[in-house]
Protein backbone atom coordinates (compact mmCIF):
# COMPACT_ATOMS: atom_id res chain seq x y z
CA UNK A 1 0.00 0.00 0.00
CA UNK A 2 1.23 3.55 -0.66
CA UNK A 3 0.96 6.01 2.06
CA UNK A 4 -0.66 9.17 1.07
CA UNK A 5 -1.57 10.71 4.64
CA UNK A 6 -4.22 13.34 2.88
CA UNK A 7 -7.10 14.82 5.03
CA UNK A 8 -10.56 13.46 3.96
CA UNK A 9 -14.09 14.64 4.75
CA UNK A 10 -15.79 11.27 6.31
CA UNK A 11 -19.87 10.83 7.05
CA UNK A 12 -19.75 8.35 9.98
CA UNK A 13 -22.18 7.02 13.10
CA UNK A 14 -20.92 6.63 16.28
CA UNK A 15 -21.74 3.79 19.01
CA UNK A 16 -22.96 4.59 22.48
CA UNK A 17 -19.61 4.63 23.51
CA UNK A 18 -18.48 7.07 21.25
CA UNK A 19 -16.42 5.30 19.00
CA UNK A 20 -16.72 6.67 15.28
CA UNK A 21 -17.65 3.91 12.16
CA UNK A 22 -16.66 5.41 8.59
CA UNK A 23 -19.83 5.11 6.07
CA UNK A 24 -18.05 6.74 2.96
CA UNK A 25 -15.52 9.77 2.32
CA UNK A 26 -14.31 12.06 -0.19
CA UNK A 27 -10.99 12.41 -1.63
CA UNK A 28 -9.85 14.92 -4.39
CA UNK A 29 -7.69 14.26 -6.98
CA UNK A 30 -4.54 15.54 -8.78
CA UNK A 31 -7.19 17.52 -11.17
CA UNK A 32 -9.42 18.83 -8.01
CA UNK A 33 -11.66 16.35 -8.96
CA UNK A 34 -13.40 15.17 -6.19
CA UNK A 35 -14.38 11.54 -5.45
CA UNK A 36 -16.86 9.59 -2.82
CA UNK A 37 -16.15 6.35 -1.68
CA UNK A 38 -17.96 3.68 0.25
CA UNK A 39 -16.70 1.84 3.28
CA UNK A 40 -17.86 -1.16 1.76
CA UNK A 41 -16.46 -3.64 5.20
CA UNK A 42 -14.37 -2.63 7.94
CA UNK A 43 -11.20 -5.13 8.30
CA UNK A 44 -9.84 -4.24 11.02
CA UNK A 45 -9.97 -1.63 13.72
CA UNK A 46 -6.94 -0.62 15.85
CA UNK A 47 -5.45 1.59 18.31
CA UNK A 48 -2.35 3.74 18.00
CA UNK A 49 -0.53 6.54 19.72
CA UNK A 50 1.86 8.41 16.98
CA UNK A 51 3.98 11.64 18.30
CA UNK A 52 1.27 11.65 21.51
CA UNK A 53 -1.58 11.52 19.03
CA UNK A 54 -4.33 8.72 19.93
CA UNK A 55 -5.51 7.79 17.00
CA UNK A 56 -8.19 5.04 16.16
CA UNK A 57 -6.79 3.38 12.97
CA UNK A 58 -9.72 1.63 10.59
CA UNK A 59 -8.39 -1.22 7.35
CA UNK A 60 -11.33 -1.01 5.32
CA UNK A 61 -12.65 -2.45 1.74
CA UNK A 62 -14.25 -0.44 -0.73
CA UNK A 63 -14.89 -0.05 -4.51
CA UNK A 64 -12.39 2.89 -5.70
CA UNK A 65 -12.90 3.92 -9.92
CA UNK A 66 -14.38 0.74 -10.26
CA UNK A 67 -11.46 -1.41 -8.53
CA UNK A 68 -11.84 -2.99 -5.03
CA UNK A 69 -9.10 -1.52 -2.63
CA UNK A 70 -7.79 -1.87 0.97
CA UNK A 71 -7.17 1.82 2.14
CA UNK A 72 -6.37 2.79 5.97
CA UNK A 73 -8.20 5.77 7.49
CA UNK A 74 -6.78 7.30 10.68
CA UNK A 75 -9.33 9.36 13.13
CA UNK A 76 -7.43 11.66 15.25
CA UNK A 77 -9.17 11.49 18.76
CA UNK A 78 -8.22 14.68 20.17
CA UNK A 79 -8.42 16.87 16.81
CA UNK A 80 -11.90 14.97 15.06
CA UNK A 81 -9.66 14.71 11.97
CA UNK A 82 -10.40 11.95 9.44
CA UNK A 83 -6.78 10.68 7.70
CA UNK A 84 -6.60 8.81 4.36
CA UNK A 85 -3.65 7.43 5.63
CA UNK A 86 -2.42 4.45 2.95
CA UNK A 87 -4.32 2.81 -0.18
Amino acid sequence: MKVLAKPIDVVAWFTKDGTPRPVRFRITNEEERETVVKVDRILHVDREKLAGNHMLVYRCQGTINGVERVYELKYELMTCKWILFKI
